[in-house]
């Protein structure tokens, strides 16, 4: 078969000029269609529509095509004066604002300087698709979607987001964009061995979490109720979520059973979380102690969707609604401190006592918090500085000892039914997960 012949210009041959440009012309087509939905009619109409947007990214495609940069400059200066100017005139025509005689909005009343600015990224998705098709194609579905989904985006950001929700956010992509690549990578000496920057990422997982664990029930609304929230509080904090339910109990006894099903649920959460930083520390030590994990998540969910299932009838539909921000950065960092605190007791222990030392030490964290317990073997375990099997074993203790605090908090919080059944099925679960990690030799 005869070869494509070589173009004058550049030195990529006519099957790669022909993709780029027709890349760029989908491109266009795709954006302009948006645009020209929204263009409106008359003579208060905008200036872009589908042949607009079409040529601006053919433009673009042949001005890369002949491989001058000088000529992409000047042809991206004329689309930005040709969109600004279009921006003027959207300005000198647009109506008052306020509705108009028949009750609505006229739709000149805010132009906006969404078209111009779409208008500018098409002519660099045209550029862009010369020399990576794929990607400048990846680049205008992104803003198609984005500008059909202007009605939908304004609704979440100034009607479902609050204002504490939308500042969450914010510090959310500041931590993870600018703070987090700034932590040093090496191991530091006074941290038992630790990388400030492993601290940092399990923050920042925890803070994520949170933020989903959240949004879930904004997104739920009212009606996923009690049984929903225990399970995505329990991200959070499960020996406070316990509390809370057992809280509530007692100021409604008709809903003890959507909350004690709340709040067996939130112990299933602690399962799962426990995998996700494992598995952020210590993949391999997941990989050994999936059984027990996967055993012990599973009962308590099981436990906790049989309560929900009987007590489906009797719950009001609106128990529970997420009040305060997506984010508890108080309770990250302190799950942080004591993971380091725990990680450098671990070590002195392991140094000086042995095995039993490390299990000590476990076992006394999981008493103030099971996620620092379960972090600190995984962080050790991670670096070398705990065999396998006392990583594993050091999580069931710090899983187990917490299991026996959120046990004396429920009986506290609501009452002594109450804390029965959550202690069996903190027991149940525990149980399963030890007898799946015998069996699966998890701790030999």
């Amino acid at each position: 078969m005869a070869s494509w012949p070589e173009l004058p210009v550049g030195s990529a041959p006519v099957g790669t000029l022909l993709l780029g440009l027709g890349v760029a012309l989908g491109s266009g087509l795709l954006i302009g269609l948006e645009r020209e939905r929204r263009k409106g009619r008359g003579p208060d109409r905008q200036a872009a529509g589908i042949r607009s947007f079409t040529l601006v990214a053919l433009g673009g495609a042949i001005a890369q095509a002949l491989q001058q940069p000088a000529l992409v400059a000047v042809g991206a200066l004329a689309v930005v004066v040709l969109a600004a100017l279009a921006y003027w005139r959207s300005q000198l025509v647009a109506p008052p604002a306020g509705p108009t005689p028949s009750g609505r909005r006229s739709p000149g009343a805010d132009p906006g300087m969404t078209t111009e600015l779409a208008m500018v990224v098409t002519y660099l998705v045209g550029v862009l698709a010369m020399d990576r098709p794929a990607l400048g194609a990846g680049a205008a579905a992104v803003v198609a979607v984005l500008l059909a989904a202007r009605g939908s985006l304004h609704h979440f950001a100034t009607r479902l987001l609050s204002e504490q929700e939308l500042h969450d956010g914010l510090l959310l992509a500041a931590l993870a964009l600018v703070l987090l690549p700034l932590v040093p990578q090496q191991p530091v000496h006074w941290l038992a061995g630790l990388q400030p920057s492993v601290l940092a990422a399990l923050v920042m997982l925890i803070l994520l979490l949170q933020a989903a664990g959240h949004m879930a029930l904004r997104l739920a609304g009212a009606s996923a109720g009690l049984a929903l929230a225990g399970l995505m509080s329990g991200f959070v904090s499960s020996t406070a979520t316990i509390a809370s339910m057992g809280a509530r109990l007692r100021r409604s006894p008709a809903l003890a059973g959507p909350c004690t099903a709340g709040a067996l649920l939130s112990t299933a959460a602690t399962w799962l979380q426990a995998t996700l930083m494992l598995l952020a520390l210590a993949p391999t030590l997941v990989s050994r102690l999936a059984p027990a994990l996967a055993s012990g998540a599973t009962i308590a969910l099981a436990l906790g969707a049989h309560l929900a299932w009987r007590a489906r009838r009797t719950s009001t539909g609106a128990a529970w609604q997420p009040s305060g921000g997506a984010l508890q950065v108080r309770q990250a960092l302190l799950v942080a401190t004591l993971l380091t605190a725990v990680a450098l007791v671990v070590h002195q222990a392991v140094q000086r006592f042995g095995d039993a030392g490390a299990l000590a030490s476990a076992a006394l964290a999981g008493l103030a918090d099971a996620h620092a317990g379960v972090a600190a073997m995984g962080a050790l375990a991670g670096q070398g500085r705990l065999d396998a099997p006392l990583a594993a074993t050091g999580v069931l203790v710090a899983i187990g000892a917490n299991c026996v605090t959120r046990a004396v908090v429920a009986m506290v919080s609501g009452g002594w039914r109450y804390g029965a059944w959550v202690a069996a099925g903190l027991a149940a679960s525990l149980a399963g997960a030890v007898l799946a990690a015998l069996a699966g030799g998890s701790l030999a």
